[in-house]
């Protein structure tokens, strides 16, 4: 269990966030820019002294105001992965990795090494390494001081996107062999989509909203917050069949099945699938000798209620026992041309080719669907 509610002023801004979760799998922080998520980390590592407030991990209070109990970080025994790496640049990666690297750490040199790929480049300076390789050594080295709880603050926000799809499958591992609890603070849906457990939503140093990633991304009153035009829902759905000749694989989710481009995933392996408002398009009836491949029948939940020339429509197209949202955003005028209202039947239409590797996460430890506001 991870429980933080700490207050902090900071010349005009005031961090007060407050905000539990289980301690198994990745809690991502998300929000704007200013919006409290690196404040709220240097927190949690002992970097920045709150105020007032709690800070607990598991049965042990690291930070206690009432209490005046404060550990220093260097016994907090967690591990920070910085945006930049931060390695010493006059070692080598060898010793950069045993730099504070703990005897009797849970997880030994070879292991890490091996999990993270780097093993042909130990001899090397940082110099002499590409940005990703740099953030693989950075993790190793925080994985190497025995760490309980792992803090990676924006750490691929530097790469390009081909060094971030490098990075992403050594953090999915990290969640899924290591088990250890992860606090990833990112501005970037892509990545929250595909790693994170449980989704902490920050807005100018408190906290909106918590709960499950697939929750907090279909609420159409939660936008602002997760971003306008990258906005949509997220399923979670399971591999149920892989077409080689076609290169294509479907994700079975109650009410229906997914059709995307090849993931190579056992079958049975959960996933959750991320489809954006603006991949789907509405119909009030099933059409014919169409190329899209995904054609959902279900019914308007809610259209959001707003001026302008766009218009978000949630949907539902699961089952009564289990419901699935979906996102549409239509213009205004195909709103008024199809007499879109809620509770109306429609049949919601996305292309198989919208949902490329971005867009599908593969599910870590999971929590309930329930949310806190």
């Amino acid at each position: 269990m991870i429980e933080i509610a700490v207050e902090r002023r900071l010349g005009d801004f005031r961090l007060a966030a407050e905000f539990t979760t289980e301690a198994a799998g990745i809690t991502a922080l998300f929000g704007r820019s200013g919006s409290g998520k690196t404040s709220l980390v240097n927190a949690i590592a002992g970097l920045l002294r709150p105020d007032r407030g709690t800070i607990r991990i598991g049965d042990e209070i690291l930070f206690s105001s009432e209490r005046r109990i404060d550990l220093p970080p260097e016994r907090r025994r967690i591990g920070y992965v910085f945006q930049d790496g931060r390695l010493f640049p006059h070692l080598s990666v060898r010793s950069n990795l045993t730099y504070g690297m703990r005897r009797r750490g849970a997880v030994g040199f070879d292991a890490v090494v091996d999990l993270l790929g780097i093993a042909h480049f130990l001899a090397r300076r940082p110099r002499e390494l590409s940005g990703g390789e740099k953030q693989r050594v950075a993790i190793g080295r925080a994985l190497l001081s025995n760490p309980r709880l792992l803090l990676m603050d924006e750490p691929l926000a530097s790469l390009d996107a081909p060094r971030k799809a490098q990075i992403l499958p050594f953090v999915e591992r990290l969640r899924d062999e290591l088990k250890i609890p992860i606090v990833y603070v990112s501005h970037a849906m892509d990545e929250i989509i595909r790693l994170a457990d449980t989704l902490v939503l920050l807005s100018e140093g408190r906290v909106a909203a918590v709960g499950s990633v697939a929750s907090l991304t279909s609420r159409l009153d939660l936008r602002p917050l997760t971003g306008r035009y990258e906005a949509g829902a997220v399923i979670q759905a399971a591999v149920a069949r892989q077409d080689a000749g076609d290169g294509l694989s479907e994700l079975a989710f109650p009410g229906g099945r997914i059709v995307v481009p090849r993931v190579d995933l056992p079958h049975g392996t959960p996933v959750r699938a991320r489809i954006r408002a603006r991949d789907v398009s509405l119909a009030l009836a099933a059409p014919e000798d169409i190329s899209i491949l995904n054609i959902f029948a279900g019914r308007i939940v809610e259209i959001a209620d707003e001026a302008g020339a766009q218009v978000d429509v949630s949907l539902d197209i699961g089952t009564p026992a289990a419901p699935v949202a979906l996102w549409a955003r239509v213009t205004a005028r195909s709103a008024r041309h199809l007499g879109l209202a809620p509770g109306m039947p429609v049949v919601a239409l996305v292309k198989a080719v919208a949902l490329d590797r971005t867009s599908l996460g593969r599910l870590g430890s999971q929590r309930s669907d329930e949310e806190e506001e």
